[in-house]
């Protein structure tokens, strides 16, 4: 199943260099990745998305040039937390394995519960309901939890739940997470990594970060602040998250896609195209 994957990405990289692939052609991927700019959300507390100018314009020799350095914390916009960031025994970012991060999609839809309570907790009812419209959720899924949380990117108030930086910023944080027992039902099911589309995998006021824990002892990678959930079918897409490799990091930025099955891929078009002029506005 890897190298099916590996050879797609490199597919991919043909048909940029104008090389035919008909089988790329004709699957559709979804971009589960929020922009890297000044509006990316990040935690209170941390260092916000920098792009600094080194230069852009016509050099002295006549040709175009640019090039840019950019800054920021591990843990922002769409990013991967490696276990380490909540157990000290966890495996930093080089160490996940790429199979960790390559897999089946389950899309566990709470939006109507968690858009009603910005402080719900999806529960372990919640896992079993979806199990009971499609069956048990298989071992080494990759788990995506939408909240419908995407579509107030980047509105920091609507996102957050306040725009305040800082520990005034974080006592004021209210958006929903994965209950702690929930966390523990998925780790022992044996999945192979999770996601969801808000700032955290615990929700908002979580003061212990009990379901991060959980998950990182078990080795479970996390993707937050995911995009375009909306788009994915509740089973059957595939799933390639890709972080930048920091060498010991607790986490990295993250370009996150998914390949939808052949039927679904026409209807996706114009749901993400959406999505995306929304998120330039």
């Amino acid at each position: 199943m890897l190298n099916k994957f590996l050879f797609i990405i490199l597919a991919l990289f043909t048909l940029q260099a104008g090389f035919a692939a008909p089988d790329a052609i004709s699957d559709k991927w979804v971009d589960l990745t929020h922009n890297f700019s000044k509006e990316t959300i990040y935690w209170p507390t941390a260092e916000p998305f920098e792009l600094q100018k080194v230069f852009e314009g016509v050099t002295p020799s006549g040709y175009f040039y640019s090039a840019f350095q950019f800054k920021g914390a591990e843990h922002g916009g769409t990013h991967l937390d490696a276990p380490y960031h909540f157990a000290k025994s966890g495996k930093t970012v080089e160490n996940i394995e790429l199979d960790q991060l390559i897999g089946p999609a389950i899309v566990i839809d709470v939006s109507q519960s968690a858009l009603k309570d910005p402080d719900y907790q999806i529960t372990v009812e919640d896992l079993k309901n979806w199990e009971k419209l499609h069956g048990n959720i298989p071992k080494n899924s990759i788990i995506l939890l939408y909240t419908g949380y995407s579509a107030f990117w980047p509105d920091k108030e609507k996102y957050l739940g306040t725009t305040e930086t800082g520990e005034e910023g974080v006592a004021k944080l209210h958006f929903p997470g994965l209950s702690p027992t929930a966390a523990s039902w998925l780790a022992k099911r044996g999945i192979k990594a999770i996601g969801i589309d808000t700032a955290s995998i615990d929700y908002g006021q979580s003061k212990t970060f009990k379901s991060h824990r959980i998950l990182a002892r078990n080795n479970i990678p996390i993707f937050e602040n995911i995009a375009n959930l909306n788009v994915l079918p509740e089973k059957g897409a595939e799933i390639i998250a890709l972080p930048m490799k920091i060498k010991e990091g607790s986490g990295a930025p993250l370009r996150i896609i998914a390949k939808l099955p052949k039927p679904l891929a026409s209807k996706a078009n114009g749901t993400e195209e959406a999505n995306n002029k929304e998120e330039k506005k």
